[in-house]
């Protein structure tokens, strides 16, 4: 008798112990990865959440920007740190569902190394072409491609990105060739096409300004929906069903981290994509709009994309030594 009580008095303080550990999560600072230099959209997208996770937290989430090789350092870097909850990496879907079918030396599965956190931004993206071009609509730029000779050069940022991919999809189900240019990122392949270098191209609703000026013309979006940005676009779904493109970003954690720890982060992640103030300061840095998904619905995502991706950069020949 005096054995079971004193077993049941050990069990009680250890359940005690716990209960505070979890309660106190977390304790000190966050280190939030980006894997871009300060400035683009992912890096925009992490300080946006990141500072109203600190609020809501009540500790300092500290940014930590780490570029290099189209996102895979950042991705080894959030992958290979202790998995205790306090090291979260912002990565964007081409990181996650892109690189390891493009790049022949990846130091990271993305699958089995990175746990899905929580989803944060999407976006969708435009299809422009230089206002020479004598289209004004996609069906009329469809035909105008279907017969150019020599064919028209399209702009990307850079081999296996997602302009490229949006290109290539579009190429495939329209039947249309064209040329591609890549470039070192997207904002020098929006520079080439309202330079009239390349005739046209695909990218996010940050081309807003130059569309509006009239320096490129805006034809369709590759979203489920039309863009708030671009109402008056179709979506390209509208005439190749099934084509459709939203770009995201999100947030992962090391495999092993907690679920405690996961669980506390995703829900303050969610509540922070819900209030106004995260709304329209994503909305304001490029017509990115809060992404909110259950864990079930993000790991799905994710595993949608890598298939899709992974065909077709089988199908282009697309490859990084």
């Amino acid at each position: 008798m005096k054995n079971q009580l004193m077993f049941i008095v050990t069990l009680a303080l250890a359940a005690l112990s716990v209960v505070p550990t979890q309660a106190q999560y977390p304790s000190r600072p966050i280190r939030l990865i980006i894997p871009i230099p300060p400035g683009g959209a992912p890096d925009i997208a992490a300080r946006v959440a990141g500072q109203k996770l600190a609020e809501q937290l009540g500790q300092p989430v500290v940014f930590d920007n780490r570029s290099g090789s189209n996102g895979n350092i950042a991705a080894e870097l959030v992958a290979k740190s202790p998995p205790d909850g306090y090291t979260v990496g912002l990565l964007a879907d081409s990181m996650v569902t892109i690189n390891p079918h493009l790049y022949a030396k990846m130091q990271v599965d993305t699958l089995k190394d990175l746990a899905p956190l929580a989803s944060v931004a999407s976006n969708q993206f435009v299809l422009s072409v230089h206002p020479s071009l004598p289209v004004k609509t996609l069906k009329e730029f469809i035909e105008y491609a279907r017969k150019a000779s020599p064919p028209l050069a399209y702009a990307s940022g850079g081999n296996g990105s997602q302009h490229q991919m949006c290109m290539e999809m579009l190429k495939q189900r329209a039947g249309i060739n064209l040329v591609h240019v890549p470039f070192k990122g997207g904002t020098p392949a929006t520079i080439a096409t309202v330079g009239g270098e390349t005739m046209a191209m695909f990218a996010g609703t940050s081309t807003a300004p130059q569309i509006k000026a009239g320096k490129l013309r805006a034809l369709a979006v590759t979203g489920k929906q039309r863009s708030s940005a671009f109402p008056e676009l179709p979506i390209i779904g509208e005439f190749y069903p099934g084509y459709e493109v939203t770009i995201w970003l999100g947030l992962f954690v090391p495999v092993g981290t907690p679920a405690a720890a996961i669980s506390r982060l995703r829900m303050e992640v969610n509540k922070a994509l819900s209030t106004p103030e995260v709304k329209e300061r994503l909305n304001g840095a490029g017509g990115l709009e809060p992404f909110a998904t259950t864990s079930e619905q993000y790991a799905a995502l994710i595993r949608s994309d890598y298939k899709k991706y992974g065909k077709l950069v089988k199908d282009i020949g697309a490859r990084v030594e």
